[in-house]
């Protein structure tokens, strides 16, 4: 958990060295939670191991689902509506018990996160007169997942980076204040996760989660 923590932390640093320039336009921070899915996936290990992994996403158990995230609105560049964002979020996965029983192993979750960091471009549509803003964006990124296997040849337990995560979302922002908002979005990563456990051996798996969120964002 205080790792995640940490590179949430190291993401937003990374926002504010990027956006420092860029104080007279339009700079929002947003936080988030919500809940979480994952479909199955196929697991594959080095040592031929393979298998197909049902994944249970447990939004609200401890260490939660949430995320954070840093967009500037290209307001000075005559571009109002579009915007970049460097996003941040602590998706996870748990195995379920059929994955469990049909592979061997007692543990398989990626439950101190997924931590998928994206960098993104965003599309608003504003709507004159009105408090509510549809948009869209997409991204890519890296998902460095905290790896937890159990399984008979040994245990596999610290963070890796996994690989390429792409990311899309759609929301709706509504304006509370001329600073605050609140807005209810789906955000979906598809996550390439290839990562070291026990032994020596390598585990591949393709992640997707979908997720429902509900967040605040502030204005600078």
């Amino acid at each position: 958990m205080r790792r995640a923590f940490r590179l949430s932390t190291y993401a937003f640093v990374a926002a504010a060295c990027l956006y420092a320039p860029a104080q007279a336009e339009d700079l929002q921070f947003s936080v988030y939670g919500g809940y979480q899915t994952a479909p199955h996936s196929g697991v594959d290990v080095s040592d031929g191991t393979s298998f197909n992994a049902g994944w249970e996403g447990k939004s609200f158990s401890t260490p939660p689902y949430y995320g954070a995230r840093a967009i500037w609105w290209l307001e000075n560049f005559n571009y109002p509506n579009l915007g970049l964002s460097i996003d941040y979020t602590h998706a996870k996965v748990y195995a379920d018990e059929k994955t469990l029983a049909t592979s061997g192993w007692s543990k398989f979750e990626f439950t101190d996160g997924l931590n998928l960091v994206t960098a993104n471009a965003l599309y608003r549509f504003p709507q004159e007169g009105k408090r509510w803003t549809p948009y869209v964006g997409a991204g890519v990124g890296l998902n460095i997942p905290h790896v937890e296997v159990t399984r008979p040849s040994g245990t596999t337990f610290g963070y890796e980076v996994g690989g390429v995560t792409f990311q899309a979302q759609a929301g709706v922002d509504f304006r509370i204040t001329d600073r605050w908002s609140t807005f209810l979005e789906y955000k979906g990563n598809y996550s390439l996760v290839n990562v070291p456990i026990d032994s020596g051996d390598k585990l591949k798996t393709n992640i997707i989660t979908n997720a429902v969120n509900l967040g605040v964002s502030f204005r600078f």
